[in-house]
């Protein structure tokens, strides 16, 4: 068996199985007290350590508390942060561990997707990828038995994106999950005005008002608005902070957005 190691526990979560599960709790638990509306189709959520951005997080994933024996399969996209990509990379593993456990890998949608040209397994952007890793124990703490669709996004066009979500779509079963932070190290001020901006174009589903400033999982948020307006989904804002309102200075902050999608 193929197994992913974890590559941030310790550091940007708890190493400890306790005090992971724990930490997550207490940050959903918090997060239910306003967990209201339909149980989303797609989520998109931000990767930080979990003391900057796991409040942000823990928002959007209760809103799955009452689909937890429902949803089955994630698809899940986050930018390559390590290794240059050109399309989406796959992943030939069969279980991402964390330190709650394995989380098993659909192997035969991984297949399906290779149909896509800009689709192709490589393991290297998996290895040390951190925007894919963070959201694995929030998964297991919501939801009961599901498998995993992980991609990491390199340099892909908007229809490629959407071409890979519209494949994988499926039903209820299926959430479709984009891992993002928002703007990167402004002050307060300018960064609460560049997440605004980049929150009005989530809401519109306008992929195209999105640019370098904007996320670093710019391109597939892009795909995901894309195939949201194309399935007659709505956006809606959940949470959106920066590291100045959690546990960071604001002389030079990062943006945490939580956006669902019904």
């Amino acid at each position: 068996m193929r197994v992913r190691r974890p590559a941030v526990a310790g550091s940007f979560y708890p190493g400890d199985p306790g005090e992971l599960r724990a930490m997550v709790e207490e940050q959903l638990a918090a997060a239910l007290v306003n967990a209201t509306g339909a149980v989303p189709k797609a989520l998109i959520v931000p990767h930080a350590g979990y003391v900057y951005s796991g409040p942000i997080a823990a928002s959007a994933y209760a809103r799955l508390s009452s689909a937890r024996a429902t949803i089955r399969r994630v698809v899940l996209l986050g930018p390559s942060h390590h290794v240059a990509v050109r399309g989406l990379a796959a992943t030939s593993a069969d279980v991402f561990l964390t330190p709650l456990g394995e989380v098993a890998i659909d192997r035969e949608a991984v297949e399906r997707s290779l149909a896509l040209p800009q689709v192709r397994l490589a393991d290297g952007p998996h290895r040390e990828e951190h925007s894919l890793e963070v959201q694995l124990p929030f998964l297991q703490c919501v939801l009961d038995d599901f498998a995993l669709l992980p991609f990491a996004v390199g340099e892909a066009t908007t229809g490629e994106v959407a071409a890979l979500l519209d494949l994988l779509w499926g039903g209820d079963e299926t959430l479709l999950l984009v891992s993002s932070d928002l703007s990167h190290y402004h002050d307060y001020a300018s960064a609460r005005k560049l997440d605004a901006a980049t929150t009005r174009a989530i809401e519109a589903l306008d992929p195209a008002a999105l640019d370098f400033e904007s996320a670093c999982g710019r391109v597939p948020v892009r795909g995901l608005l894309q195939a949201a307006a194309q399935h007659g989904l709505r956006a809606n804002t959940i949470d959106l902070r920066s590291s100045g309102d959690t546990a960071g200075p604001r002389d030079r902050v990062v943006g945490y957005g939580a956006y669902a999608f019904a």
